[in-house]
């Protein structure tokens, strides 16, 4: 591994484990602070809206500061506001907390994958990028198993104090071991902001907010799920999100494979609609804990297999604006974030059962593909009308007779 990514990954471990380990903590908070599964889940989207939230915002503000600076303040401001979530004494405070700490998530991510594709070798962008996501991946296989364990049997305020911890690691190793790629001093935002105007730029935002807003339907109420209805204890969560964190890492370095060696709008669209068809069989299956078990490492798998061509889509599709268009693609993400955990959660406000958030997150993938297809189809046209319109000029150029190189 690059030694230069090492911080992105210990970054992306860190956001790993403050965002996926809610779901593992949700019983645990849900009883200490007196509110039910549901409303506990609510923390959920807090993080998410700050990650809609900041992204754009922050980039917009510290765009044009060298790279490095900004990812050492956005891991500042993270580190901090979890340290506030660690001290929240009751529900609201800790919906602020969750609010505010998910302000850096985005913009960190935005940033990282525009650093991570500008330090990596030709043709091996996407694979880079995976690199960074490996630290979310790790932190499902770690981080996050850790942090439910030691809050169902010690208390969930030092599951993030463990997420301080890795905050600070990462700052230290910014500093360290990035490299001082210089600031874009020509950028103009205006200019950037434009990209916005193109129906390609919201063809990809609408996939991403709707189509990973499956993986969050299942994800949110994994834990419920697998105990009440396949039957395992509390304690054995612990492993089965290890299990889930194996997935998702074996899944993310095939997806930056993907990515590099096929189109990523067509890995992404393929991946949508095998995510669907993963959340029908959870539905149906999850009755059964062997199968159950397999499912979980095999959804985490294709969840996240999404990740780098995602990224990749919206960098490639966003020339002279990658920055605030990559950081808007992890906002899109954390949208999906909330999306998934609030329509997940209908279902259970009507008293069904904890398999069908799984039906809800197998509509949402199906309709992110939808998307992925459109926009796969308006790309594919416009490739044509290119080379219809360069053939012909040089028809028209031949046919006058004039000078042609």
């Amino acid at each position: 591994m690059n030694k230069n990514l090492l911080p992105l990954t210990l970054g992306g471990l860190g956001i790993g484990i403050t965002e996926f380990v809610m779901m593992g903590l949700l019983p645990d908070i849900a009883k200490d602070l007196s509110v039910s599964i549901p409303q506990a889940g609510y923390l959920i989207s807090a993080y998410a809206l700050g990650v809609v939230i900041g992204a754009p915002l922050l980039v917009a503000i510290a765009g044009k500061y060298p790279p490095k600076n900004i990812l050492i303040a956005l891991m500042v401001m993270f580190t901090a506001f979890n340290a506030f979530s660690a001290f929240a004494p009751d529900f609201n405070s800790l919906f602020i907390a969750r609010l505010l700490s998910g302000l850096p998530h985005g913009a960190f991510f935005g940033v990282g994958s525009v650093v991570a594709s500008r330090i990596a070798a030709k043709g091996k962008e996407a694979q880079a990028v995976s690199l960074m996501f490996l630290g979310l991946t790790i932190a499902n296989i770690a981080g996050v198993p850790l942090g439910t364990y030691i809050g169902h049997n010690f208390s969930w305020r030092f599951s993030f104090a463990i997420v301080v911890a890795v905050g600070l690691v990462t700052i230290f190793s910014l500093k360290a071991l990035l490299p001082a790629l210089s600031a874009n001093t020509d950028r103009n935002l205006k200019n950037e902001l434009n990209f916005f105007k193109k129906t390609e730029a919201w063809l990809i935002i609408l996939m991403i907010s709707i189509g990973t807003g499956g993986l969050f339907c299942w994800y949110s109420y994994i834990a419920p799920m697998m105990t009440s209805v396949a039957g395992f204890s509390e304690n054995a969560v612990t492993y089965i999100l290890m299990l889930a964190g194996t997935g998702m890492m074996v899944g993310n370095l095939i997806g930056g494979i993907l990515a590099d060696r096929f189109s990523p709008g067509k890995a992404s669209a393929t991946l949508l609609i095998a995510m669907a068809v993963t959340l029908i069989v959870v539905h149906y299956i999850s009755f059964n804990p062997v199968i159950a078990l397999v499912m979980t490492f095999v959804t985490g798998a294709i969840a996240f297999a999404l990740a780098a061509p995602i990224q990749m889509l919206m960098i490639n599709t966003a020339k002279g604006a990658e920055m605030i268009a990559a950081s808007v693609s992890q906002a899109s993400f954390n949208i999906g974030n909330a999306l998934g955990a609030f329509l997940g959660g209908l279902p259970l406000v009507y008293h069904f059962d904890y398999t069908w958030p799984a039906i809800v997150g197998a509509a949402m993938a199906f309709s992110g593909a939808l998307f992925a297809f459109a926009f796969n189809k308006r790309k594919s046209m416009s490739s044509v009308e290119g080379v219809s319109a360069e053939k012909e000029m040089v028809l028209n150029c031949s046919s006058t007779e004039c000078n042609c190189v």
